[in-house]
C-alpha cells in the first residue's frame, strides 16, 4: 500500500464510480481499477462493491476511507509545513466568521495587507455552529465564533467580553426610556440571533429576560445578524446584539442604547484544531490577536 493507491480509492470513493474518478485524476480508466484491486488483494478484502452503476463502500472501505484521508491530510500538512520553512509569508488563509463578530478581522486583514501583501484571504461567514463544524472538517484554518461552543478538540483565544445592545428604528426614539433596562422592552416584538444548532445566545438573551421577570415577544429568530438589522431599519421590532456587530455594518434609520443592568455579556473567540498543522500565516494572524496588539483592536474607528 502507498500513498499513490490511497488517493486514489479516496478519489474512487468520493466519485462513486471509476469512470468518472477516471477523469478526475486525468488517467485512463483501466489502470485505476487495476490500483483498486491491487489494493483490495494487498489487504485480503473486498473494499467497494458495485450496486448499479455506483461502486459503494463495504464496511472494511468505510473504514480505510477515514483512515486515509486522515493519512493524505497530514501528509498534505507536511509538505506545506516543510515549503514554508525558511519562505516569506505567502499563500491563501482561510477563515471563517459569524457576522455579528466580523468587526474583530478588520484590524488584522488591513495589518497583513500592508506587512504581508502576498497573503490572500478566503473568507467564509455562517453561524457559530457551522463555522466550528468548517474547522474541524479543516476547510477553514481558523474560525471566529460566539461562545458559547463545543470546543471539544479545539485551540482558542478568548476576545474581550462586550455587552448586548438594543437597536431600534430612529423613528422609536422618543418612545424607548433612557436610560434603557431590559424591563423596558417586555411588550416589543423582539428580534434575535439564533444559531442553527446548539445553545448561543439566543438562550443567553432568553433566560436573562426571565430573570427580569419577563417572556420575551420574540416574532423572529435568525443566525444572521444583517438581516435582523435590515428588518429593525423597517421598523419590524427591535433587535438585541452584541455592540460590536454593529461595527461592520451601516447604522441607516438605525439607533441603539446599552442595556442598564444585564448582567450577561457577549464574548467572541478565535478557534482551531488541536492536532492541525496551521501555515505561517494563521500563526502569525493568530499572534496579533495573541498579543492583544493594536491591530486586533475589536473596533477599528
Amino acid at each position: 500500500m502507498d500513498i499513490k493507491q490511497l488517493r486514489y480509492f479516496s478519489v474512487i470513493a468520493d466519485e462513486g464510480q471509476v469512470s468518472r474518478a477516471a477523469k478526475k485524476l486525468h488517467m485512463a480508466q483501466p489502470p485505476l481499477s487495476h490500483h483498486l484491486k491491487m489494493l483490495e488483494q494487498e489487504l485480503g478484502v473486498t473494499l467497494m462493491a458495485r450496486n448499479g452503476r455506483r461502486m459503494e463502500l463495504t464496511e472494511a472501505g468505510k473504514v480505510l476511507l477515514k483512515r486515509a484521508r486522515k493519512i493524505l491530510q497530514y501528509l498534505d500538512d507536511t509538505v506545506l509545513e516543510v515549503r514554508e520553512t525558511g519562505q516569506g509569508l505567502r499563500g491563501t488563509l482561510s477563515i471563517g466568521a459569524v457576522k455579528s463578530s466580523f468587526s474583530y478581522l478588520l484590524g488584522p486583514i488591513r495589518h497583513f495587507r500592508t506587512h504581508y501583501p502576498l497573503v490572500k484571504f478566503h473568507l467564509r461567514e455562517g453561524d457559530s455552529y457551522t463555522i466550528g463544524e468548517s474547522v474541524r472538517s479543516r476547510e477553514i484554518e481558523i474560525g471566529l465564533v460566539r461562545l458559547p461552543l463545543d470546543l471539544s478538540g479545539m485551540e482558542m483565544i478568548r476576545l474581550t467580553e462586550e455587552p448586548y445592545v438594543a437597536v431600534y428604528p430612529s423613528e422609536w426614539e422618543k418612545e424607548l426610556p433612557v436610560p434603557l433596562a431590559l424591563k423596558d422592552l417586555q411588550d416589543w416584538p423582539l428580534l434575535l440571533l439564533h444559531r442553527l444548532s446548539g445553545v448561543g445566545q439566543f438562550e443567553i438573551i432568553v433566560e436573562e429576560c426571565r430573570r427580569s421577570g419577563f417572556e420575551p415577544k420574540i416574532i423572529c429568530e435568525c443566525p444572521d445578524v444583517a438581516m435582523l438589522l435590515s428588518l429593525t431599519s423597517k421598523c419590524v421590532g427591535v433587535s438585541i446584539v452584541p455592540k460590536s456587530a454593529l461595527d461592520a455594518f451601516p447604522l441607516c434609520n438605525l439607533k441603539f442604547r446599552e442595556i442598564e443592568g444585564c448582567s450577561v455579556a457577549a464574548e467572541s473567540a478565535l478557534v482551531w484544531l488541536k492536532d492541525r498543522h496551521l501555515s505561517r500565516s494563521a500563526r502569525k494572524f493568530l499572534d496579533l490577536f495573541a498579543r492583544g496588539g493594536d491591530e486586533a483592536a475589536a473596533h477599528p474607528s
